[in-house]
């Protein structure tokens, strides 16, 4: 994951996991001979959120590391996932940043239990093989150090080195996300009921998928040039060419479009793009966030809101 001579953007919210990924990595950093600047993303969802901001930037006054801060200036839409909605936020913000600082890598704190936990979100979502695959170890300058980790050794860190990380109130209620319910009902009730762990089988589940997966976006990204086209305000996506291809490439390519436009891919965008591409010219849909409109030639894409950012 590491290359000697790098920055690495750390991205910390200032709970357990990502205050276990920043020590580890403080500690590893002359061995690795790495550079670390920390990222905080305030996403406003909670009132008491600045509190978030200072807790970071104490600890990075303490390790003197460069530390640097976003603030979102939108909400989530009506309708729209709040976790999903933050989620892209802070990768789109990341991406600015490692721009901006010169960053090789983006460090996040995904561990086995939130790779257990993606995968029973897909399966229960009914979401395609991308997602069972669950978190990929790297994606692009994403790198995801403790995904091996369990939850309960990031925990047993923390507590070693009498650090005291922020707590998320919202993480434990279960009616607040799909993931609190699996995380806090879900994964407990199987474990009971077989009588053995389920994360670490999960996430070995997710690893043989994720083969498959990334043999089908290797095969998209042989035509992604062919049919994907950045525009001054989103991309367009050349019709013909994208109706030769298998569903499975089909769908790959719309949804890596979709993200290209700073919105969060959904079935729902992805299916109404390439329904989009196989009707008439002249139509056009409407999602969260993003306008798609076919024209003869192409079905052009475009978000329905500027992106914000500080």
């Amino acid at each position: 994951m590491f290359v000697p001579g790098e920055t690495v953007l750390v991205a910390v919210s200032g709970g357990p996991d990502s205050i276990c990924l920043l020590y580890s990595l403080y500690h590893l950093r002359r061995l690795f001979r790495i550079r670390l600047q920390v990222f905080h993303f305030d996403h406003r969802l909670r009132p008491d959120s600045c509190e978030d901001v200072v807790y970071v930037e104490r600890i990075c006054d303490r390790l003197r590391l460069p530390f640097h801060l976003i603030v979102a200036e939108d909400r989530p839409p009506r309708g729209e996932s709040k976790e999903a909605w933050a989620h892209m936020r802070r990768r789109i913000a990341a991406m600015y940043l490692m721009s901006d600082v010169d960053a090789a890598k983006i460090a996040t704190a995904h561990t086995q239990d939130d790779q257990a936990e993606t995968m029973l979100m897909a399966a229960l979502t009914g979401a395609g093989l991308s997602r069972l695959a669950g978190i990929d170890p790297r994606t692009g300058p994403f790198i995801r150090p403790l995904i091996d980790v369990s939850r309960a050794d990031v925990e047993s860190f923390c507590r070693a080195l009498h650090l005291r990380p922020r707590r998320d109130p919202t993480n434990t209620d279960p009616t607040y996300a799909l993931r609190n319910a699996i995380r806090l009902r879900g994964l407990p009730a199987l474990e009971r009921a077989t009588s053995r762990g389920v994360r670490e089988p999960l996430a070995r589940t997710a690893a043989l998928l994720r083969e498959d997966a990334n043999e089908l976006t290797r095969q998209m990204s042989a035509v992604w040039d062919d049919v994907f086209e950045q525009t001054e305000d989103g991309a367009r996506l050349h019709v013909a060419r994208l109706t030769t291809l298998t569903g499975p490439i089909a769908s790959r390519l719309v949804s890596q479009a979709v993200f290209r436009c700073g919105v969060q891919p959904s079935a729902e965008t992805i299916d109404g793009i390439l329904d989009l591409a196989a009707g008439r010219p002249g139509r056009r849909r409407a999602f969260f966030a993003l306008n798609a409109v076919r024209d003869r030639e192409y079905v052009s894409l475009s978000r329905s809101s500027p992106e914000s950012r500080v």
